[in-house]
């Protein structure tokens, strides 16, 4: 059975009414048929018939035994976090989305786990940052904003062969195009506010994990801490995931045209996108995803922020936004948005430069796209020239 249909089916009917679209079970507590006897239910933190549908579907797609939904994409990090103890170490990915990078050094750091960012696509400087204490190995890939690939297959062998848990952020991927589990990872979490929930009207975080023993340690951190996600969100979640493939096909189909655009325009001086020939970690890209995704970052020749505001604030179709993988098309600017809270040096040092530029591929026609992108480049060099008239003279 193929991915599409095998999804759609997996989605239950509601064996009470017959009803094809999963119930929003909008209520807080349940009926017990006697103290501690009940139909599986008894508080909704610790459980909701809707969350359940969603948190089944969601380690079903991505080939796990436990799935958990959390009110967010940082709930579901912080719940990851919480398997450590005072002492042990992480290896991250040091291009990090900024809210990881935020909630590892200024929250868990000060409890005594010591983060080591390293430079992930390359196995070998994983393997030489994993001291006796490193307890977990922290992956995105492709990597935010920056796009780069690691070799997940790769250093899950090295988390195995010295006893770590490998995490990666699937966000950018989905389980539509990339599936880490299958390639040797422990934990995977996701931004279902992203691709999953894919219409921009939620915020969500799950988890899925390949070992149920594990699983239940998160789930106990769920329960205890209260990080779940509601029925109505779950509902919509479920709802995103039901057109996911359909979605990401034409997200990927815009990004690619987008990134050859973007890779022969004057103005521009990188392209970062896995689709590309040129791209540094192409050929691992391909081998361990379905496809390339529907992100493209670029940096500008002129590289500085005042460059990157211009443009930003020229598009009409890309609407300036945070966050990124909706039916609309968005841009943003890293450097002052979404990684403002990463120190300028360690940003710069990972790549996000300060003309760096990201856009996220919505379902517009891609035609249309890229005459809003001409559109946006003739108009910030206009602006900018503008400006350099308009300047006044120095004076002693």
């Amino acid at each position: 059975m193929q991915a599409t249909t095998q999804l759609i089916h997996s989605i239950p009917v509601d064996p009470l009414t017959g009803a094809i679209s999963v119930p929003i079970y909008q209520t807080s507590t349940f009926v017990q048929d006697a103290p501690g006897v009940n139909k599986g239910y008894d508080y909704a933190r610790s459980g909701n018939p809707t969350r359940a549908t969603l948190e089944n579907l969601i380690a079903e797609l991505e080939g796990g035994q436990v799935g958990l939904a959390f009110g967010s994409g940082l709930a579901a990090i912080d719940a990851v976090a919480k398997l450590l103890k005072t002492g042990d170490e992480i290896v991250a990915v040091d291009d990090i989305y900024g809210g990881a990078y935020r909630i590892f050094t200024q929250v868990y750091q000060q409890f005594g786990i010591k983060i080591h960012f390293v430079d992930t696509t390359d196995p070998e400087k994983v393997f030489n940052a994993i001291t006796p204490n490193t307890k977990l190995i922290w992956l995105e890939t492709p990597t935010n904003p920056t796009l780069k690939i690691s070799d997940i297959e790769a250093i899950a062998k090295i988390a195995k062969a010295h006893r770590c848990l490998l995490c990666v952020d699937n966000t950018f991927a989905s389980p539509a195009l990339q599936k880490p589990l299958s390639l040797g990872a422990d934990i995977v979490i996701h931004s279902a506010t992203k691709y999953l929930g894919g219409h921009s009207d939620l915020i969500a975080g799950l988890v899925v994990t390949s070992n149920k023993e594990l699983g239940e340690k998160i789930k106990f951190y769920q329960n205890a801490c209260g990080n779940i996600l509601g029925p109505f969100d779950s509902w919509l979640v479920i709802r995103g995931i039901q057109t996911l493939h359909l979605r990401v096909r034409q997200h990927c189909a815009s990004a690619q045209a987008i990134a050859e655009f973007l890779e022969q325009h004057p103005a521009v001086d990188k392209v970062y996108y896995p689709g590309l020939k040129t791209h540094p970690h192409h050929d691992i890209a391909k081998k361990q995803s379905k496809g390339f995704g529907g992100i493209v970052s670029f940096s500008l020749k002129n590289d500085t922020a005042e460059a990157a505001t211009a443009f930003v604030t020229s598009t009409q179709l890309f609407k300036l936004a945070e966050s990124l993988g909706g039916i609309k098309s968005l841009v943003s600017h890293p450097a002052t948005m979404t990684h403002k809270s990463i120190p300028a040096e360690k940003r710069r040092a990972a790549g996000v430069s300060d003309s760096l530029i990201r856009l996220s591929l919505g379902l517009e026609d891609p035609a249309d796209l890229l005459q809003d992108l001409e559109q946006a480049f003739t108009t910030t060099e206009t602006n900018l020239a503008g400006n350099r008239h308009t300047e006044k003279p120095v004076t002693c």
